[in-house]
């Protein structure tokens, strides 16, 4: 075991783990912040999303140990009052079905438009590639980013 600072949305945080840990279980397990999912644990579904530094990054294959000084920021750091506006716009377009993947599709889609506040239709396909949606909710994901690109 070893004695990690992180900084999680905005705040140091210490835990011990060992070093391979990877994040999305110090995130679930040790800080108890459940919004980050897991889906398949092998950083191809796209459920463990995370931002660090703003960049969107699967957390369930990232050891703790390469954290380093990194900012994390997890669908709770988002924003406390879920007025994000990719939130919003997930909301007005009614985008979750059974939910459990829209944690990291919010993540990624907040990610995308902190880079590029109005994506094509091509763009949005490229930065949500891989985030596996099994309700096929992908129209409404998109129709989504394209309403909080306007928002924000």
């Amino acid at each position: 075991m070893a004695q990690f600072t992180i900084n999680v949305n905005g705040k140091p945080m210490s835990v011990e783990a060992l070093p391979d840990t990877p994040l999305l279980w110090v995130l679930r397990d040790y800080l108890k912040l459940k919004g980050t999912k897991f889906g398949c644990g092998i950083a191809q579904c796209g459920a463990c999303t995370v931002h660090l530094d703003g960049v969107a990054m699967r957390s369930c294959a990232l050891p703790i140990a390469q954290i380093e000084n990194q900012k994390i920021t997890t669908i709770e750091g988002l924003s406390e009052d879920g007025t994000h506006p990719v939130q919003q716009a997930w909301q007005e377009h009614d985008v979750a079905q059974c939910g459990y993947c829209q944690t990291g599709q919010i993540m990624s889609a907040a990610a995308l438009l902190a880079d590029n506040n109005n994506p094509s239709d091509q763009e949005i396909a490229q930065a949500m590639n891989g985030n596996i949606c099994r309700c096929g909710t992908y129209t409404r994901i998109k129709a989504a980013i394209k309403t909080a690109s306007k928002l924000g």
